[in-house]
């Protein structure tokens, strides 16, 4: 029986599986988070997808009362593509992990997001491959230990959200697992957004790679690791909020702040035509810099589905010939300009 939309809540969005995950996994939270805001999106659940590849992170959608695909390693977005372009009335989501989404499916996250395909990728990024027991993943930092790296990770790792950013995307945030309410922000924000939304989600891994991201919760080092942007306010962070980020030539430089938004301080723009200043902000790291949560890029450009239409339209307006038509013809075709 259907419910109706204005009375849907979290409870609504659960469904009978048992939820399995480690004790203490941050992927817990995530779908807490995650129940709430589908509940006040007023779509009803008939019309929810939820798109999953392979990992941790893609028994979501089993969670979840809603439709879903548990699908193969790295193309999630390729299926939900597909989806979104036959049925563009849909609200199509897509959850991966780093490993999934970054190594094995690197690829298919591109194309879908500068093709600005109408889904919301949501990339929960625990910098450690959980799965397949804790090898290091794409993203893994280097010298991090792991079962696969028991040196130290020595790879240059990727920067997810700088990712997207160099992939065009239209939307693309940060945001953490531990901060209920800023989550819940971010995903409504991209719930909302037409096109491809990209949401990188910091997510603790307790049995592999556990406190990575330590310095974005730890109440005495947040104030100086996390700066939090705000469209059109300036880049400020610090416990007194006395930091700011200006550029020095085209790198960017942390200074200290006396109160007065002078110019050298950076103002957010989130609507910026060019990402040239959001793929500078995404690709800043705690210790040397603070790391930046919140929306880099929400601009407007026409999507996947509605350039898709139109050609298929055009193609429909001209087409003479059936499917049946084509089998009963010759085997090759000649192609005469129309007079």
């Amino acid at each position: 029986m259907s419910i109706p939309v204005s009375t849907l809540s979290a409870k609504d969005f659960a469904s009978d599986q048992e939820v399995r995950w480690c004790p203490g996994c941050g992927d817990y939270a995530i779908l807490a988070v995650l129940k709430k805001v589908l509940a006040g999106l007023g779509v009803p659940r008939e019309k929810i997808v939820f798109v999953s590849g392979v990992g941790c992170a893609s028994r979501l959608p089993y969670y979840l009362q809603t439709y879903g695909f548990h699908t193969i390693s790295g193309r999630a977005p390729t299926i939900a593509t597909g989806l979104k372009a036959a049925r563009p009335e849909l609200s199509v989501w897509v959850v991966t992990g780093d490993g999934d989404g970054i190594g094995a499916g690197s690829n298919h996250l591109i194309h879908a997001l500068r093709r600005n395909v109408d889904i919301k990728i949501l990339l929960f990024n625990n910098e450690v491959a959980g799965l397949s027991k804790g090898q290091y993943s794409p993203t893994t930092r280097i010298g991090t230990l792991t079962r696969s790296s028991p040196k130290g990770a020595s790879e240059t790792p990727i920067r997810p959200a700088a990712l997207a950013l160099a992939a065009e995307a239209t939307f693309v945030a940060r945001t953490i697992d531990t901060d209920g309410e800023h989550l819940a922000k971010v995903l409504e924000a991209a719930a909302t957004h037409r096109g491809s939304a990209f949401v990188e989600i910091l997510q603790n891994c307790k049995i592999f790679n556990d406190g990575v991201f330590e310095y974005a919760t730890d109440k005495s080092m947040k104030a100086d690791a996390a700066l939090y942007l705000e469209h059109a306010k300036p880049l400020l962070y610090g416990k007194d909020r006395n930091r700011g980020l200006r550029l020095n030539g085209l790198d960017l430089e942390a200074v200290e702040h006396n109160g007065r938004i002078g110019d050298d301080v950076l103002i957010h723009d989130e609507n910026a035509a060019r990402p040239t200043l959001a793929q500078l902000l995404a690709g800043l790291s705690w210790p040397d810099f603070p790391e930046c949560f919140g929306i880099f890029r929400r601009i407007s450009r026409p999507t996947f589905e509605d350039q898709f239409a139109h050609l298929t339209a055009d193609g429909r307006g001209k087409q003479k010939l059936t499917v049946a038509d084509l089998f009963k013809s010759d085997d090759t075709w000649k192609i005469e300009k129309a007079r």
